[in-house]
């Protein structure tokens, strides 16, 4: 193995017989380590398709796939790359999920939920018509979820009429979705634990299928990811779980710590092996954050150092207000970008929330410097989107009422909201979806001919996509629905020429994205569509090298990719030059 490694990384890589927990401060080659150890993993003879990473962002997935493929092809076999599972928690839930469906209860076509799907429907389950409430109820169906809490505990543990509520609503909450063949982002990862604990056959074909998983950011898992790592390798199979305690962001996603403290409880010959030597920081910066971290409680000890040198020193700049700390800020960038001939690539500005860039972006446009701000608004979070989606959503599964609504109504087809009313009242006195109440035999006499007509040629064409799915290209049926339901054509026939001409784009850019996926993966039109739940094209283009400054929250600036000079906005850091 000819990797560069320092001793402890190496030390990491090497061990392949048991249980192994990586203590991995921040910039210590994690992603280096667990990379390498899946090209030692191969070249000590295991199978590539036996092997499953597991991370949390579709960005880090891919970063550590192409790192994967690099060292495997140094090794003359690349080819092998593809064949390792290298995922986020979710797209492996989803993965069981789509090869066990029957047993788990699934139709092949679910659909996949996301929150403004179901804020309906928990509105509903909580008999309530505000939107705070249900927001809030939906919030704790969540946790309860990831905490795998029965209804029944989270009925007797609530302590208020909203949690009562939440609690009762929580209760019909998958009768509720099983009603629309779907399920929620939650379930990707409850639904396979709970498919894997109670059926030995599917647990383990899994089990099999899993004889070394690596688990980065270890220390932000859930209980439910937890228990799916151990049901995974249950059967004996080694695991690396690669964390560090003092770099849990994700307590309020329900992250708990337990899972780090429980390692060495649940597996008594835990190997544990500590990353100390920093490869991104300067020794000034790494004394002031073990300065602030050594305040932290310690499931474990470790204590960061660098080689890079002493380095800048750290600048606290007061402002009188934002507008002055924008203006400082831009000074400081303006002149060091000229003193230093730096690029605006260089330079970040972090902040604790989305809603503190505004300033700062107001005063780069007015000075003319370019900037990206990450973690904005995920292309999938655009109308023109959805709408797309919402066929697509359709096709894979007729009884997602939600997308129904969507899809008939946009482009507008003459089919208002009584028309929708009769057939909601004709759905809900059959119990069947809205889809299907489009061919009752009482509805010519709660609808009109005309809007009847639309409706039948509505549910033809979804008809006929969905019988072809499986057996055409997704790129063939992807144009005939572009071209049949003239979306584009309604984009410039009802906005002004810019939005159009911008939203007609993004479509375009979608369904070209989607059909070279289908391609080149060979993924039907279903699994693109069950895919698309899981991947946003914003991370896709993130860190394509553009010049330009970074804004971001310290939530999404947490990763690999640090520019050369970053400032912190108060409450959120110090001015600072790794």
């Amino acid at each position: 193995m000819s990797f560069s490694l320092n001793a402890p990384q190496r030390e990491a890589v090497r061990y392949c017989t048991g249980p192994l927990l990586v203590l991995a401060g921040a910039g210590s080659g994690k992603t280096r380590v667990i990379t390498a150890k899946i090209a030692h993993l191969i070249e000590q003879g295991a199978g590539a398709k036996a092997i499953v990473a597991i991370t949390f962002t579709n960005k880090a997935a891919r970063e550590m796939r192409e790192r994967a493929a690099a060292l495997l092809a140094a090794q003359g076999k690349g080819d092998l790359a593809r064949d390792v599972t290298i995922a986020t928690f979710h797209a492996l839930g989803l993965q069981i999920l789509r090869s066990e469906a029957k047993a788990a209860g699934l139709p092949a076509g679910f659909s996949i939920f996301d929150p403004a799907d179901l804020e309906g429907i928990v509105a509903e389950l909580v008999a309530t018509a505000d939107r705070a409430r249900a927001r809030a109820a939906q919030w704790r169906i969540s946790a309860w979820k990831n905490a795998l809490v029965t209804p029944a505990a989270a009925l007797a543990a609530a302590q208020t009429d909203d949690e009562r509520a939440a609690a009762r609503g929580y209760a019909n909450y998958d009768e509720a979705l099983a009603a629309y063949r779907a399920v929620d982002f939650d379930d990707l990862i409850v639904r396979p634990l709970r498919l894997l604990e109670t059926d030995a056959r599917a647990a383990a074909r899994w089990q099999a299928r899993c004889t070394h998983v690596l688990v980065d950011e270890y220390q932000d898992t859930n209980a439910a990811q937890y228990r799916l790592l151990r049901t995974l390798t249950a059967g004996g199979a080694p695991f690396t779980a690669v964390g560090d305690d003092d770099q849990a962001i994700y307590g309020w996603r329900g992250a708990t710590l337990d899972n780090l403290a429980a390692l060495p409880r649940d597996y008594p010959d835990l190997k544990v092996v500590k990353l100390e030597q920093n490869y991104r920081s300067t020794v000034r910066i790494l004394r002031c954050a073990n300065a602030l971290i050594g305040h932290n409680p310690k499931l474990f000890d470790k204590r960061l150092w660098s080689d890079l040198g002493t380095g800048d020193t750290i600048r606290v700049a007061p402002a009188a207000d934002d507008e002055a700390e924008a203006e400082i800020v831009l000074n400081r960038i303006s002149a060091m970008r000229f003193e230093r001939r730096a690029k605006y690539s260089d330079f970040a500005i972090l902040y604790r929330g989305n809603h503190q860039a505004r300033v700062f972006e107001t005063a780069l446009r007015a000075q003319g410097i370019p900037y990206e701000v990450s973690g904005g608004t995920s292309l999938f979070d655009r109308a023109e989107i959805r709408d797309v989606v919402a066929y697509l959503r359709l096709i894979a599964n007729d009884d997602d009422d939600p997308a129904f609504v969507r899809a008939l109504t946009t482009p507008k087809r003459g089919i208002g909201q009584a028309t929708l009313a009769r057939l909601s009242e004709i759905s809900a006195a059959r119990r069947e979806s809205l889809f299907a109440a489009a061919f009752a035999p009482e509805l010519p006499a709660r609808v009109p001919a005309r809007q009847r007509e639309t409706l039948q040629e509505f549910c033809a064409l979804i008809n006929d996509l969905r019988y072809r799915a499986g057996r055409e290209p997704a790129s063939r049926l992807l144009a005939e629905l572009m071209a049949k339901t003239g979306y584009e054509q309604w984009l410039a026939d009802t906005l002004d020429r810019a939005d159009a001409a911008a939203r007609t784009k993004s479509v375009r850019e979608f369904v070209d994205w989607l059909s070279r996926k289908g391609d080149v993966e060979g993924r039907n039109l279903v699994e693109l569509t069950q895919m698309v739940a899981l991947v946003t094209l914003l991370e896709d283009r993130d860190g394509v090298g553009a010049d330009a400054v970074r804004l971001s929250t310290l939530h999404a600036a947490k990763g690999p990719r640090v520019p050369a000079r970053v400032h912190g906005r108060r409450g959120g850091g110090a001015a600072a030059a790794p």
